[in-house]
């Protein structure tokens, strides 16, 4: 069910230690840190500027376990239209998965390719930098950044987007056939 108030936009870095959601206004819904699974040899700094602070206050761990983080984002997604860029990769590193036509993927979003005359997949910052005028990702990778990019990019491209949606066509390029199991 298409909800304009709380159309959830993911921003997951790369290394998915922060994530974070927005609705449709930009407004934050979520966001934590996430509790490494693994043992960590380099907390990337000065690429994402996470602290050891971030996760840990002394030896008490204050992030949530990546179970609890799962648990919270699968609840906030439900039934809502999934607003990202390369949401692939979310939701594969994430482990959940979204029905296809719940998804709003501006990397696959052909009229945005078309405009650039672009066969390959645009990095969001890219295209924040040539359609939102915005600069993002200068110093350090941002989730929350990335979600409110990713979704005012979608706001801009809304109407003629779901007006394809809604003559049944797609607008959008399939993901990568790899991470097809993410989405039904």
């Amino acid at each position: 069910m298409y909800e304009s108030q709380s159309v959830p936009s993911l921003g997951v870095p790369s290394n998915e230690w922060r994530v974070s959601i927005v609705d449709y206004f930009n407004r934050p819904v979520y966001e934590t840190y996430v509790r490494p699974v693994c043992s960590v040899e380099d907390l990337r700094v000065m690429d994402i500027g996470l602290r050891y602070d971030d996760l840990m206050m002394g030896i008490q761990v204050i992030a949530p376990s990546f179970g609890e983080v799962k648990a919270d984002i699968e609840s906030l997604i439900r039934d809502k239209i999934l607003v990202g860029h390369c949401l692939w990769n979310t939701l594969s590193a994430m482990g959940l998965s979204c029905a296809a036509l719940q998804t709003r993927d501006l990397a696959l979003y052909r009229p945005l390719r078309k405009q650039l005359r672009s066969s390959t997949i645009v990095p969001l910052q890219d295209l924040a930098r040539i359609f939102l005028s915005q600069e993002i990702g200068l110093y350090k990778e941002d989730s929350m950044e990335m979600a409110c990019a990713a979704m005012s990019l979608f706001r801009n491209s809304e109407a003629v987007f779901e007006a394809t949606v809604a003559s049944g066509a797609w607008p959008c390029d399939l993901p990568p056939v790899r991470y097809a199991q993410y989405f039904s």
